[in-house]
This record gives structure tokens, C-alpha cells and sequence, in this order.
């Protein structure tokens, strides 16, 4: 819970920096390309954020790489507080959190939807100029296919889940018929 709490104070105080210098987005994707690094060397990340190593010697690893990189002097100083306070661990939970607030910046909403086959060019645009009329907002959606739902869709935003597919409907009428109802 901690931990959850101390990212969304660092993504917090970015999204600040970025409103009130127009570069929010910017940031963003200077957290997308170090996440991306981190993902490509995972001995950096383990290195940095282990205590066993010699403090000095992970400081000075992580400004190598960090003047190496072509990131902004304002991102350059952020990471260097996020790394001096202990908190580079929570970095990819800080990168998630800035993420959603730099979509709600843009009056982005992000959304999930599963089907069962692949969704035509015209289905999808019904269904994201749905979700938008729905939130009000511009809705980026992230496509994935699951066979096992059998038909239908299951479109995730946020907390809300809306489960219209076949494999649901299926299980609430077998539930019906146990309790007795009429379907």
C-alpha cells in the first residue's frame, strides 16, 4: 500500500512540473523509453536498486547512464531525486501512475476490450465512439482475443467492466435455472 501511495506522490509531482511547463507529454515519453531500457537490461535496473552493492558505485552507474540518455534537464533531475531518495524501485509503478494522469491531462480514458474473433475496422470505431459519448472523453483502446469468452465482448475502463459476451450470459442463465427462475 505504501508503495502505491509513494508513486503517485512522485507521478504527482511530475504531471505538476508538466502542466505548468507545457511538456507533460514529453515526460512521458522520457518515462516510456527508460522503462523500455529497463526492460532491455535488467542487470542495470537489479544493480541500481540492490543495497548490497556499494552505494557509490550504484550512484555512479546510474549517472552514467543517466547522462547518457536523451532526456530532458527537468527529467534528468527528476530521476536523480527519485534515485537519491531510495525510490528508483517504484520507478515502472511512478511511470504507470504518470501515465494515467498525463491521459486525464489530455481528457484521454484508456480501455481494454476482449473478443472473442477479431473486431472489423467499422465494429471498432462503434464501439470506441461509444465508450466515448459513455465517458465523455477520447477513448484509446487496447484490442486482445480470447477464443474461451466464445462471442460477444468484455470492455474494461477503469474499474468498470462491461461483460457482453457469450460465455457470461451462459453462466447467469445456468445460475438462473439453479435458483428456479424462468429465463
Amino acid at each position: 500500500m505504501r508503495s502505491s501511495v509513494i508513486a503517485r506522490r512522485y507521478a504527482k509531482a511530475l504531471i505538476l512540473i508538466g502542466k505548468e511547463d507545457g511538456q507533460a507529454e514529453r515526460y512521458r515519453e522520457e518515462l516510456d523509453g527508460l522503462i523500455a531500457l529497463l526492460n532491455d537490461n535488467p542487470d542495470f535496473e537489479q544493480t541500481i536498486n540492490n543495497p548490497l552493492f556499494d552505494s557509490a558505485k550504484r550512484k555512479k552507474l546510474f549517472l552514467t547512464v543517466l547522462n547518457s540518455l536523451e532526456v530532458s534537464q527537468v527529467m534528468k533531475a527528476y530521476l536523480n531525486l527519485i534515485f537519491s531518495k531510495h525510490r528508483f524501485n517504484q520507478i515502472r509503478a511512478i511511470s504507470e501512475y504518470y501515465c494515467k494522469l498525463a491521459d486525464e491531462l489530455q481528457g484521454i480514458v484508456r480501455a481494454d476490450l476482449v473478443s472473442a474473433t477479431e473486431l472489423s475496422s467499422d465494429t471498432y470505431d462503434q464501439i470506441r465512439q461509444a465508450l466515448a459519448t459513455m465517458t465523455g472523453k477520447d477513448v484509446v483502446i487496447e484490442t486482445h482475443q480470447d477464443p474461451d469468452i466464445i462471442g460477444g465482448i468484455v470492455t474494461k475502463i477503469g474499474d468498470l467492466v462491461l461483460d457482453g459476451s457469450i460465455k457470461t450470459q451462459l453462466k447467469n442463465m445456468r445460475e438462473s435455472l439453479k435458483r428456479g427462475e424462468s429465463v
